[in-house]
């Protein structure tokens, strides 16, 4: 079992989910603003994804992490390395809370934790799966340097699939 790690950046904590988090999520979740993850979802399905997120750390070894801003420890969102049998391959993910966007911090959690992938993980390529209408996510992709893979199997055909190397 791998033990959930702590990541810190200048301005984030990356840390394992708690119990609390779950509001924050479940207002993202069945709100319009999942819509590229497929939502809004139903308070059982996005409970189901909280507990798959915490769930794959002891089954895979990876999952995800929730984002804290360092100076005020509020909870800005999540960013996750996702593995399993939805997930052809291990996909960096993130969301942001409405109020965290815009201000570098996905970007700066996904480099941290793309970072233990390789380091710790030995995971020499990530990918991200996209829905093609989420630009935003398009361009943090690119900003992190990832490269669009359309080879790449994917877990929904109309995904696009932006490779991260190291």
């Amino acid at each position: 079992m791998t033990e959930i790690p702590t990541l810190t950046t200048d301005r984030l904590i990356l840390r394992p989910m708690w119990a609390q988090d779950w509001d924050g999520y479940h207002r993202l979740m069945t709100s319009t603003r999942s819509v590229y993850m497929g939502g809004p979802f139903s308070l059982s399905t996005a409970w189901g994804m909280f507990c798959a997120d915490h769930a794959q750390w002891s089954l895979f070894g990876c999952g995800a992490l929730m984002i804290d801003s360092a100076a005020t420890g509020t909870c800005l969102g999540q960013v996750g390395i996702n593995a399993g049998p939805l997930f052809p391959e291990h996909e960096l993910g993130w969301c942001l809370y409405p109020d965290a966007e815009g201000q570098g911090f996905a970007r700066e959690a996904a480099i941290a934790l793309r970072t233990w992938a390789r380091d710790v993980k030995g995971l020499a390529t990530l990918v991200s799966y996209i829905d093609p209408d989420n630009a935003r996510s398009v361009r943090l992709a690119e900003r992190l340097g990832a490269t669009l893979d359309p080879g790449a199997l994917r877990p929904d055909p109309s995904d696009l699939v932006y490779r991260h190397y190291g």
